[in-house]
């Protein structure tokens, strides 16, 4: 089932195409990988997404039907760029922004209470926004996003500001936000983070949309026919033991071990490779090399370019 789907939005700013003809379709329960270099239009979307902006173009659905004005109450936005009032106390604002998005000001205390405790800066209840360090700013601002409960979150780059420690607490409370039900919407240029947490992706590069699928299928898709060995014995008789339906592509030594990377040509199989180096060699491990979601990225934005 899906929870959101924008189709064929278009937005233009003057003279700048943000948006050309993108869609994107969000299921239930899901992690969503938005992605693209700086100015490709990630952040438009999401504007148009949170009814900040209306594209000049297309439809955005929620649950099959069109975007409400007061469906902005089942989202949770945590933008990019932050939005804590300096001068205002921890604790008041919120609270404050709390009781903006629906709940009393009884349960509103009563989650914040668990949420500060659970992210250790309860003592930074009554400190004013301004004393706060960027990542402990990050997780009140997070706290306010989630505390209503919403049905959609959009996180743009949440791990800013974050130490290592922190950045994987904030990605567990993700994974807990999604296993409880929330649907989510993660935009980030941490390619790590994106093969850790999100089921799908779309990729945008100058304003279009240029990948998108699942992360494991865009993996797989973009194979390139290369296994990993390693291996006890001389790398002579290794590479003796090939003929010319094989390249090594890369040699180098691990542990006291001998590796190597070998890409299969002319519709070979691994099975074949195993027959020549296995009277050759002792085999360790043998292994197909999928690329990840870094060397995808470059890959297919570069190829955009030219």
């Amino acid at each position: 089932m899906e929870l959101l789907r924008a189709q064929n939005i278009e937005k233009r700013f003057v003279n700048h195409l943000a948006l050309d003809n993108v869609s994107i379709t969000i299921p239930e329960n899901s992690i969503y990988g938005l992605l693209g270099p700086n100015g490709a239009g990630k952040t438009t979307l999401i504007r148009i997404i949170n009814r900040i902006t209306a594209p000049d173009k297309g439809d955005v659905l929620l649950k099959g039907r069109p975007l409400q004005p007061n469906d902005v109450n089942i989202i949770g936005y945590l933008p990019e760029e932050r939005g804590l009032y300096r001068k205002m106390k921890v604790g008041e604002q919120a609270l404050y922004l709390a009781q903006l998005k629906g709940l009393s000001k009884r349960d509103a205390l009563k989650k914040l209470k668990y949420w500060f405790e659970k992210f250790e800066i309860q003592a930074w209840w009554d400190k004013k926004v301004e004393e706060l360090s960027k990542g402990m700013a990050q997780k009140v601002q997070f706290i306010t996003t989630i505390l209503h409960e919403p049905e959609l979150l959009i996180f743009d780059e949440p791990f800013s500001g974050f130490d290592p420690i922190n950045a994987n607490m904030l990605k567990e409370e993700i994974l807990e936000l999604k296993k409880n039900g929330s649907t989510i919407i993660f935009s980030t240029h941490n390619m790590g983070s994106v093969e850790e947490l999100c089921d799908h992706i779309t990729l945008i590069n100058k304003s279009k949309n240029i990948l998108e699928g699942q992360i494991d299928n865009i993996r797989n898709k973009y194979k390139s026919n290369i296994y990993e060995i390693s291996f006890n014995g001389e790398i002579e008789k290794f590479e003796n033991s090939l003929n010319e339906h094989y390249e090594i592509v890369e040699k180098t030594k691990v542990n006291g071990h001998h590796a190597a990377r070998i890409k299969l040509l002319n519709k070979t199989n691994e099975n074949e490779l195993l027959s020549l180096i296995i009277p050759a060699v002792e085999i360790i491990s043998f292994n197909e090399v999928i690329p990840n979601m870094n060397d995808i990225f470059i890959k297919v934005v570069n190829e955009y370019k030219n």
